[in-house]
């Protein structure tokens, strides 16, 4: 297929093993049960932090993510679990409710490392705020591995993540052909406190000034990963721009807000949508030709590799800066395409 190629600096054969293995059975991300998860429900081996971490014999990663009410995050915490299991180490998995919350997600971390593990992987909610509590981490030797979000600090010993930067300039340039190359475009972000939100936004938008003179981006506006607010922003923008061609919503809450006011409004498949990551109701809608496409991230992947880069931290090895998850462009016509089926979840 066109796009059927894996986009990864460190190429996506590594990513797809892990991918394939951690989804080869067709199983659905369990929900998860609120802002967190117990060890039981969500580590490797269920076995408690008090037993596995210190003189353990299993290694203990506290894993501290964005939120819990998407199916990325439960896909992450898939990928985590499994890969824990695999490998003889015992995790604890939670997020806050809303990707808002970030003193809530401060006081998990907090928590986490009150109960001392080997290693901690966080993925912040606002890239400037845990300073303090990193370098809690890094006085107690606790190697701290960012992921998805990195932190504007030294500290994290490597960031496991996808390009955003990359991959929102892909969503741009299939913006630019699904809209003749001119014409009003808006974006709605989750937020522009995380790294996530600050570089799918930026990517997007620089692609967009750097290569379509023609495209005019009229709106960016953060809707907290809400699809109820982002639906009421994108209405309040299609409002003022009644020939407003195409909206980019920049993760999984964004465009779901953005795909309910068009239907809501009677533009469904009349002004272009784009969006990120996946769950039934893209996956839904791209086949239903009302959303032209997403990128998709590698979320199973990335919560393997998290816990991965985590076991070779307490091993003492030297782990590069970032570590490159890959990500893919899907539309209608690759969506079954084996390798994208595999990091699509519903």
């Amino acid at each position: 297929m066109q796009y059927s190629r894996f986009y990864g600096r460190l190429a996506g054969a590594m990513a797809l093993t892990l991918v394939v293995g951690a989804c080869s059975s067709g199983a659905t991300p369990t929900p998860s049960s609120g802002a967190g998860a117990s060890p039981a429900a969500s580590g490797g081996t269920g076995a408690s932090p008090a037993a596995s971490s210190g003189t353990g014999t299993m290694p203990y990663i506290a894993i501290v993510s964005k939120g819990s009410q998407h199916q990325f995050w439960q896909a992450v915490q898939k990928g985590a679990t499994d890969e824990a299991k695999l490998k003889g180490a015992t995790i604890t998995y939670e997020g806050p409710a809303s990707e808002s919350e970030v003193d809530k997600q401060l006081t998990m971390l907090q928590t986490a490392l009150d109960k001392h593990p080997q290693a901690i992987c966080f993925a912040a909610l606002d890239s400037k705020a845990a300073g303090q509590y990193l370098q809690k981490a890094k006085d107690a030797n606790i190697p701290v591995v960012g992921f998805d979000s990195g932190v504007d600090s030294p500290i994290p010993v490597t960031t496991v993540a996808t390009d955003n930067i990359a991959a929102a300039g892909v969503a741009a340039d299939q913006m630019a052909t699904a809209i003749g190359g001119s014409g009003k475009v808006a974006i709605i972000v989750h937020d522009q406190t995380s790294q996530t939100g600050i570089t799918r936004r930026d990517g997007f938008t620089q692609q967009i000034k750097a290569k379509y003179p023609n495209i005019q981006i009229v709106a960016t506006e953060y809707g907290a990963g809400d699809p109820v607010k982002s639906a009421d922003l994108a209405k309040t923008i299609m409002t003022a721009n009644p020939d407003l061609k195409g909206f980019f919503g920049a993760n999984e809450g964004s465009i779901k807000g953005v795909l309910n006011a068009l239907k809501e409004t009677g533009k469904a498949g009349k002004v272009i949508a784009i969006g990120y990551d996946s769950g039934q109701q893209q996956l839904d809608a791209i086949n239903a030709g009302t959303e032209y496409g997403a990128i998709t991230q590698n979320p199973v992947g990335i919560g393997a590799k998290c816990v991965d880069a985590a076991l070779d931290a307490i091993a003492g090895k030297t782990l590069p800066k970032t570590i490159d998850t890959g990500f893919y462009w899907y539309d209608k016509t690759n969506i079954t395409d084996p390798k994208i089926a595999a990091v699509l979840y519903k």
